[in-house]
């Protein structure tokens, strides 16, 4: 079996896209090309809590502060213990382990060096996509330099990109006229690519929305999915077991990357 340790190579065939793993020990790169898994190994020892990626910039939330990498190395922010990290209203967005919730400016030419501002607080910040936050109090959503209760209960993820969702224990909700229902059950996972793709995790089965409805889908393990994204030409999610898995439409690919404490999973 491979190892965490391991690099496994395929042939160089360009268009190579880079998925980050965040994990108790740290965050996982691992290399995608069309419908093969690649090169994999750790990009930086730390507990990595969560992990989001938008415009070529990833930011990772660990046990004592949020890093961020624009593809040169990842470098600490001062925002202290972080439990979720995304991205919106013009800058990186993290929660802290009391609901704190900031938005981080850097200043031009030097990722690290910026500054962050408080926009609210939040009860329990499970997750934060597209500025939008899922929290145990319902959700919240970032705009003009405030955070705002947006309505719902024990929201556990949210897929902030095109018409919000947001993954609940009671439902999966859409935001329309109000939040709607659309799928029924004990919801853990959300993600959305703002367009047409979109999957959701319950504690029963894992749905894809296609041409605008939602069907449960079979992956190639029984491990419960912890996070979902996407590629351009892929979907790509990781289990709780560290497992990686890809669908590039030919059906699912797996590997096993010998990870525990799986938090979350974004595509550069």
């Amino acid at each position: 079996m491979s190892t965490i340790d391991e690099k496994r190579v395929y042939s160089d065939k360009g268009g190579k896209t880079e998925a980050f793993v965040a994990a108790a020990i740290g965050v996982i790169v691992v290399e995608v090309s069309d419908d093969l898994i690649g090169g994999f190994g750790v990009e930086r020892r730390c507990a990595a809590r969560d992990v989001a990626a938008a415009g070529g910039e990833v930011v990772v939330a660990t046990d004592e502060d949020v890093l961020v990498s624009a593809g040169d190395g990842f470098e600490g922010t001062g925002f202290g213990p972080a439990v979720a990290v995304g991205h919106g209203d013009g800058g990186v967005l993290a929660a802290g382990e009391d609901g704190r919730v900031a938005r981080y400016e850097a200043a031009a030419g030097d990722g690290s060096d910026g500054e962050w501002t408080d926009l609210g607080t939040a009860g329990s910040v499970r997750a934060i996509d597209g500025g939008v936050v899922a929290a145990a109090d319902g959700v919240h959503r970032v705009a003009g330099g405030e955070l705002r209760h947006a309505g719902l209960d024990d929201v556990r993820d949210v897929a902030g990109r095109g018409v919000p969702l947001a993954a609940t224990g009671e439902a999966l909700y859409a935001l329309g006229n109000g939040w709607m229902d659309a799928l029924r059950g004990d919801f853990r996972a959300v993600s959305s690519d703002g367009g047409d793709r979109a999957h959701a995790v319950s504690a029963s089965g894992v749905y894809a929305r296609t041409d605008g409805e939602w069907s449960e889908i079979e992956p190639p393990v029984d491990e419960p999915i912890v996070d979902v994204d996407y590629s351009p030409d892929a979907t790509v999610a990781v289990t709780d077991a560290g497992t990686f898995l890809l669908d590039a439409g030919d059906g699912w690919r797996s590997q096993a990357l010998g990870l525990d404490g799986v938090g979350g999973l974004a595509v550069r």
